[in-house]
């Protein structure tokens, strides 16, 4: 069972292993979302189907936090919080610098089309057809001795890909993300791979106490600490 960070009678909120699918793809491998639903079903001994709402997604190369909606108003309220941009998301990943003058923050603002057909994002300096606005602020954590630097980056909008196109587009993809310009995959024992990056933290209202709840993951690869 994956790591619970957060839980309530409206929310739960769980770590999602590097490598594993928030939902079910055509591939058939287990899913985060599937897990915990057949956690909460054993430990309630809930002779039904136990409700889980899907809230939002991780790529399956990417770990972290997951929250998931226990009861449909806790869903309802959730969904409307990320849909209104509400909802506060933190990322750390570990970047390859390229030869380049290093900064130690900046904001990347861009427009991106998602290509369907090989599940890839391409990024515009200007608006373009079919294009959405996308903005993404990083700022440096700390530098490693071999050049990789470990970046807090805060998404200001939440597009497919948003946040391996900034690195990329700034010259410094995320470590493992051949797709966007990598040197090399980072595999996993369970035979998949995964990036290095993850979903740091997330901080939401309550769906009804509106108390202000933040869940943080603590990193899970080696890549992030050394």
């Amino acid at each position: 069972m994956a790591l619970i960070l957060y839980e309530d009678n409206h929310v739960i909120a769980v770590q999602k292993p590097h490598g594993m699918l928030v939902q079910a793809d055509d591939t058939g491998d287990s899913t985060l979302i599937n897990e915990v639903r057949y956690f909460l079903k054993q430990r309630e001994n809930k002779p039904g189907n136990v409700f889980l709402g899907l809230i939002h997604r991780l790529d399956r190369p990417v770990g972290g936090v997951v929250v998931f909606g226990k009861t449909s108003k806790g869903s309802a309220r959730l969904s409307d919080q990320f849909r209104t941009h509400s909802v506060e998301k933190v990322y750390w990943a570990v970047v390859e610098f390229a030869d380049r003058a290093v900064v130690d923050s900046g904001i990347v603002k861009q427009w991106l089309v998602k290509d369907e057909t090989n599940n890839t994002t391409k990024a515009f300096d200007h608006e373009v057809s079919g294009s959405q606005y996308a903005e993404t602020a990083w700022s440096v954590i700390k530098k490693f001795d071999d050049g990789r630097v470990l970046v807090e980056v805060k998404p200001k909008t939440g597009r497919s890909h948003q946040i391996r196109v900034a690195m990329q587009s700034i010259g410094s993809p995320i470590v493992g993300d051949m797709k966007y310009g990598a040197r090399a995959a980072i595999q996993l024992p369970n035979g998949s791979t995964a990036l290095a990056l993850m979903a740091r933290s997330l901080s939401f209202d309550q769906p009804v106490t509106k108390e202000r709840i933040t869940v943080i993951a603590e990193p899970e690869l080696e890549v992030f600490v050394k």
